[in-house]
């Protein structure tokens, strides 16, 4: 039954030829009885032709219903003129007015419904029906005529209006589908530019500080064990350190779920800025930390990105500093937001490194900072000191926290 379905669905002209040869067998045999009634062919003679052309309408009418209602108007009014009554054929007026209200253009669907709507009309003054009804009768003869066209349009313009309805559910649901998939590739590139963000802050920082640590072991290995040695227990402890955060990273990443009490460290915040600065100290970078204002509650949004910057303002410091360079951090808490100062008094970053990132794609951390404090509404200047050295401060909005 659906390959029976599925092949009129493929072939509709070869459907509506069936149909229209059945209609012209129909009126072939009509037209006998029409011929044998009147006792002679040269009245019924023209009503042939007129039942071929409906039938070539009813064949034709997917393939060109303007075309074809055009045609059957030409058709009823050559009965009109040639005076060949009602007859089987003219159930082709109805197909094609059906066909144009759901397939036609929008000037043949109107020409259909005037056509249909006079058709009773135009009948009942060309052949009154007789009877006792007299005037009356033929009015409501009329009516009963008219009411089958009407019903044909009515049904094929429900029709177009019901596959317009659908089309546009259709488009629709393909522009969501595509503004989901959207949505979807700006959250992967956000999530992808989180994770760079994160992995360059641990990653950078933490091998800095082994760097640091490693060629300063090499120098005193002989002339003082145990400063090599004390320099070997930093890298060690930073190593750890770096592994705990890619690890509480990852696992993120692999569950979606904040594991409490698992091996994953908690996220960085302003409470662990002195550990951060303890270690650059003992890396052998000074930094001179001071807190003004009243702490309080942060959004961990704004903890993390505070951590982050001072993480990078003096993970630069020990790249580009030089080595007798030194630095500052002031984190201030203000009534409406909370201002970052980090300084230092090396030789600063080389110009392509705070421009854009630079020509040849480097200075990604200070992207990073930018992205970072753009993420919480804040602002970033960064940029060499007049006198030397290198300067970054942030301002991040304070919210209350919930």
């Amino acid at each position: 039954m659906q390959r029976l379905y599925d092949f009129l669905r493929r072939y509709p002209t070869w459907v509506d030829s069936f149909w229209a040869v059945a209609l012209l067998g129909i009126s072939g045999v009509s037209i006998s009885n029409l011929n044998r009634a009147v006792d002679g062919p040269t009245s019924v003679f023209p009503a042939l032709p007129i039942a071929v052309v409906l039938s070539v309408v009813v064949a034709l009418r997917r393939r060109m219903p303007e075309k074809m209602l055009l045609l059957a108007v030409a058709a009823g009014l050559a009965q009109l003129v040639l005076d060949v009554p009602s007859a089987p054929e003219d159930f082709a007026m109805l197909v094609i007015i059906y066909t144009v209200a759901a397939d036609g253009a929008g000037w043949a669907s109107r020409l259909a419904l005037i056509g249909g709507l006079c058709a009773g009309t135009l009948s009942q003054l060309r052949w009154p029906a007789g009877g006792e009804g007299g005037a009356l009768g033929g009015v409501l003869m009329a009516i009963f005529q008219t009411v089958p066209f009407a019903l044909a349009w009515v049904l094929g313009d429900s029709i177009r209006t019901r596959r317009a309805y659908l089309a546009q559910l259709e488009e629709r649901a393909a522009r969501l589908e595509k503004e989901r998939e959207a949505q979807a590739k700006v959250a992967v590139a956000a999530e992808r530019a989180r994770i760079a963000r994160e992995l360059h802050d641990v990653v950078a920082h933490n091998v800095s500080v082994m760097v640091v640590q490693a060629d300063g072991a090499a120098y005193v290995m002989d002339t003082a064990p145990d400063q090599a040695r004390k320099a070997l227990e930093t890298i060690s402890g930073t190593g750890r350190q770096a592994l705990a955060e890619m690890r509480r990273l990852l696992g993120v990443l692999r569950t979606g779920e904040h594991q409490e009490g698992g091996e994953y460290v908690p996220q960085p915040d302003v409470e662990q800025l002195d550990d951060l600065i303890e270690q650059c100290r003992t890396s052998g970078l000074p930094v001179d930390f001071k807190v003004e204002g009243t702490p309080r509650p942060l959004p961990s949004g704004v903890e993390l990105t505070a951590y982050r910057i001072v993480q990078e303002a003096l993970t630069n410091t020990r790249k580009h500093g030089g080595p007798n360079a030194g630095a500052s951090v002031r984190l201030v808490y203000f009534d409406d937001g909370l201002g970052l100062l980090v300084e230092d008094d090396g030789t600063g970053a080389p110009h392509e490194l705070y421009e854009d990132g630079g020509a040849d794609g480097q200075g990604h951390g200070l992207i990073g900072m930018r992205e970072r404090v753009g993420m919480v509404g804040g602002t970033l200047d960064a940029g060499p000191r007049p006198g030397g050295g290198f300067r970054i401060s942030a301002l991040l909005p304070l919210k209350p926290a919930h």
